[in-house]
């Protein structure tokens, strides 16, 4: 049973995947944030420095995006040359309205054909593992069909997330319709959606036949959940959450690793958000979020996890 941390943007960058490994001894394979076909193409500078890998992330997953083949299997190629790639995933379930009105993202699953252009031509530019993340549809449920053509294009294995993208991330995510596609394709199917703890777990596995679980959200805040999932497939054995000690190192770890990849400033404004997932449903969080929401330097953060957090 594979248990995977999922490509979000804004989130799985560098230091959230350094971090996830060290805090869960994980070997299981980790996926960049997505990055543009385009952007490669152009050679973007700060496309290009989303694939700087160490190798203390790997083995690692390049997630690509785009809607031009031409573009997407020039970009395959680039990024099969590169130290430490795995594989190759293709975004095909972003429902940012900005990705979406280019075409991109989850708006690929309102045109087979493409999508057919778009896998094939990524299968003949690369003899890497390919994966595919899509999700149930766009603003009908037409998940199936395009597994189907994913799998004939010849992709290793695929990712489906339980909604389509007029719900993006809102309601529940529809178990029985992932199972479906299980039941279409003889590749592997990963299952993505509301997997927070070892209930769901259970269940998103019980339901859908999944060869494994793609845990997205329920990460944010919790580094800890892939490895006591993991864990628990292997002994049976439910760990108990993190002390207020584990959260504290960890939080502090996060921020060194978030500065020493992208400096202070932007170290800092990137550490606001993760503080605020660390400390949800904490007593007094909404007063913590707006403490580390002004901070401005490291002393910042660190003088407020000292003055509020002890066991």
């Amino acid at each position: 049973m594979k248990i995977f941390l999922a490509p979000m943007a804004g989130v799985t960058d560098a230091a959230f995947r350094i971090l996830t490994r060290e805090v869960t001894g994980t070997r299981s394979l980790m996926f960049s944030e997505m990055i543009s076909s385009t952007g490669i193409h152009y050679r973007n500078d700060k496309t290009l420095e989303m694939l700087s890998i160490v190798s203390a992330e790997q083995p690692i997953a390049i997630q690509l995006f785009g809607s031009k083949p031409e573009y997407v299997g020039e970009a395959v190629e680039y990024v099969s040359t590169l130290d430490g790639v795995h594989s190759i995933d293709f975004n095909m379930g972003c429902p940012a309205p900005k990705i979406v009105k280019n075409g991109e993202g989850s708006a690929l699953m309102n045109d087979p054909a493409l999508v057919e252009r778009l896998i094939s031509t990524m299968r003949r530019s690369t003899t890497l593992p390919i994966s595919v993340k899509i999700r149930l549809g766009f603003d009908r449920i037409n998940a199936v069909e395009i597994a189907k053509i994913i799998e004939g294009c010849g992709a290793d294995w695929i990712t489906v997330h339980g909604r389509t993208r007029t719900q993006f991330y809102s309601g529940r995510a529809d178990w029985n319709e992932i199972a479906k596609v299980k039941a279409a394709v003889s590749i592997p199917l990963i299952a993505n959606g509301d997997v927070r703890d070892f209930d769901s777990f259970d269940e998103i596995i019980r339901v859908t036949g999944a060869d494994g679980v793609m845990i997205g959200r329920g990460a944010l805040g919790n580094p800890w959940l892939i490895g006591r999932l993991e864990h628990y497939v292997e002994t049976g054995e439910r760990l108990p959450p993190p002390s207020t000690a584990e959260r504290i190192d960890v939080m502090r770890r996060h921020l060194d690793l978030l500065i020493e990849f992208k400096g202070e400033r932007v170290g800092i404004r990137e550490m606001r958000k993760h503080a605020a997932w660390y400390t949800k449903g904490m007593i007094g969080g909404a007063l913590l979020r707006d403490q580390f929401n002004r901070a401005e330097s490291k002393a910042d953060f660190i003088s407020i996890i000292d003055k509020n957090f002890w066991e």
